[in-house]
């Protein structure tokens, strides 16, 4: 990618996780605790397959249109199991987060808007979960104080993209920086991180091994496309974030959605 500003929407670092036998919840069988509520390995093995299903299914009828033969993997979708654990995590932290802060989150964003970025039929269970999301996201990092800006959390975010292969590799701090532009993004981002932290710590996150580490989902617009990709969660020896001094913030407004500047 050329040497020009990204416009992010949304990247978050996040989420302390801790040992599944930490408490005594040790189960082969659940993917994540979060407080009382658990997430079982078969809704998100349920949720991968339908994705998958609905998605070949897709790809299918498209290319029996136009007459062509597709092999196995032009049917199989870019996403992971981890990419279902990611988003479910994240959702439940950050429906935490919004009761205790008292902020109300519209349902703006639909999954038949975000189908063709996500490559994936709307009618998707993983579609329906991003959106739900994405209305989160984009109200958590706008009412949030946004952090101090700090050279490894700039670069946090730069080698979660790059491992999308949505940016050019081995970029220097500098460079980084001014790829970035002011590093707005970086700061929000940044706050958010922390706020699913906190929320983590409090109610006791507790994560598969197989599953770590865990990711938040998160997007970058780079021209008219978006990259998603998942930012992993940042322990005690990762970018400091201060949060300490809020700074009233904007409501976010109706027609912002996730590929908003």
């Amino acid at each position: 990618m050329r040497a020009r500003r990204l416009i992010a929407a949304a990247s978050v670092a996040a989420l302390g996780v801790l040992s599944l036998t930490a408490c005594g919840k040790a189960s082969p069988d659940v993917a994540a605790y979060i407080g009382d509520s658990r997430y079982s390995v078969a809704r998100v093995d349920a949720i991968y397959t339908d994705a998958q299903t609905r998605y070949a299914e897709a790809v299918r009828q498209s290319a029996a249109q136009s007459g062509q033969t597709l092999g196995p993997e032009q049917l199989r979708a870019g996403l992971t199991r981890q990419d279902v654990v990611n988003l479910l995590v994240s959702i439940d932290l950050g429906k935490r987060v919004a009761a205790e802060k008292n902020l109300q989150v519209p349902d703006q964003i639909t999954p038949d808007q975000l189908a063709q970025q996500l490559q994936m039929p709307p009618q998707a269970e993983f579609a329906k979960l991003w959106g739900e999301w994405a209305d989160l996201f984009v109200v958590l990092s706008q009412q949030l104080p946004p952090a101090d800006l700090s050279d490894e959390s700039v670069m946090a975010v730069y080698h979660a993209i790059e491992k999308t292969g949505g940016i050019d590799k081995g970029l220097s701090v500098a460079q980084v920086r001014q790829l970035f532009g002011d590093g707005g993004f970086v700061r929000s981002s940044s706050a958010l991180s922390a706020a699913l932290g906190e929320q983590a710590d409090k109610v006791d996150v507790e994560v598969n091994p197989r599953y770590r580490p865990l990711g938040v989902p998160a997007w970058v617009n780079k021209g008219q496309e978006l990259v998603f990709y998942a930012l992993p969660y940042i322990d005690a020896s990762g970018p400091v974030t201060d949060v300490s001094t809020p700074e009233p913030v904007a409501s976010p407004t109706p027609e912002q959605g996730p590929a908003a500047s």
